[in-house]
């Protein structure tokens, strides 16, 4: 199951409802955290995602995003962290990260690793699925981060192996689940598309982090289980969004339609329109056909696979 956790969603001043940019997502165990505004660390305590991430990708270098660094490891050293952290973030973004790992003189107990990294690569390459950045608009340098699973294998007809090929139970089913061939004692030699399916999609979760509409997060974001968007302002508000580099929530939900987003999750919520949040979730829902909605601070999200019946 993926868990994706709502810790900040305000704009760049954060309200007493929401607080500044933190995302937290949990792939089968895995844990990662998406940009650190400040009080990060509380929120996490405050809605139980638990301090297990190991990685922090950093989307860009404002304030709002990355001011929950220096308390975020100053706490993780008091509770006696030794697991290894890494923190990506944008092209010339390594200096001023350190910095802030290191901010009031302080040097962590634990191996903390800072990396850049350009739109287009892949920052995390794990067995089963990867991490990768694409080109952001905004008013510094900036990368949004998409988590993108493998293809998982086809269904295995465990009946017509069975039943219908006279396969024995056994090693066998293991092979040609596989992708290998099998030969039965009867001589027979039975390939594996005979009794499995068609390889099933994984998951795509895709955070933008702040950023104008750009057609890279379509390309990131083509046939996501979820987008998450920035939506700062109001359409009658679209002049101020364009000097500001961010976007309107109709703005969002047209990049997710033209994504074919199954859902879309709109933050960065301006503190202009502070207890008006449900106005851009309507604006949004009248360009989008898929599922929207703009999350409060601590609402979670589970992602399951395209296929499972949940």
């Amino acid at each position: 199951m993926i868990r994706v956790t709502f810790l900040g969603t305000s704009g760049a001043v954060p309200t007493v409802e929401r607080a500044p940019s933190a995302l937290y997502l949990n792939r089968e165990g895995d844990e990662f955290l998406f940009d650190c505004g400040e009080g990060t660390q509380r929120q996490m305590m405050r809605f139980g995602t638990g301090f297990g991430f190991s990685h922090l990708f950093v989307t860009h270098l404002h304030g709002d995003h990355v001011l929950g660094i220096p308390g975020l490891i100053q706490s993780l050293d008091f509770n006696d962290r030794d697991a290894p952290l890494a923190i990506h973030g944008p092209p010339g973004s390594k200096r001023h990260l350190t910095e802030l790992v290191h901010a009031a003189g302080h040097d962590p107990t634990f191996p903390v690793t800072v990396r850049e990294a350009r739109p287009g690569s892949v920052v995390l390459d794990c067995e089963e699925y990867e991490i990768r950045t694409f080109e952001t608009e905004h008013r510094t340098s900036s990368v949004g981060y998409a988590l993108v699973e493998d293809d998982r294998k086809g269904r295995f007809d465990r009946e017509k192996a069975e039943e219908e090929l006279g396969i024995p139970p056994g090693p066998a089913y293991g092979r040609l689940h596989e992708g290998q061939a099998v030969e039965l004692d009867d001589g027979r030699v039975i390939e594996p598309e005979r009794v499995v399916g068609q390889p099933r999609p994984g998951r795509r979760v895709v955070y933008t982090g702040d950023t104008r509409p750009v057609d890279a997060t379509v390309e990131a974001a083509e046939d996501a289980d979820l987008l998450v968007h920035d939506a700062t302002f109001l359409d009658e508000d679209g002049g101020r969004a364009r000097e500001t580099a961010h976007s309107t929530a109709v703005e969002a939900a047209q990049i997710a339609g033209r994504a074919g987003a199954k859902r879309l999750a709109l933050t960065h919520l301006s503190s202009r329109y502070a207890g008006r949040a449900r106005r851009l979730e309507r604006e949004a829902a009248g360009a989008f056909d898929g599922e929207v909605w703009y999350p409060d601070d601590g609402d979670e999200i589970r992602v399951p696979f395209p296929d499972s019946e949940e």
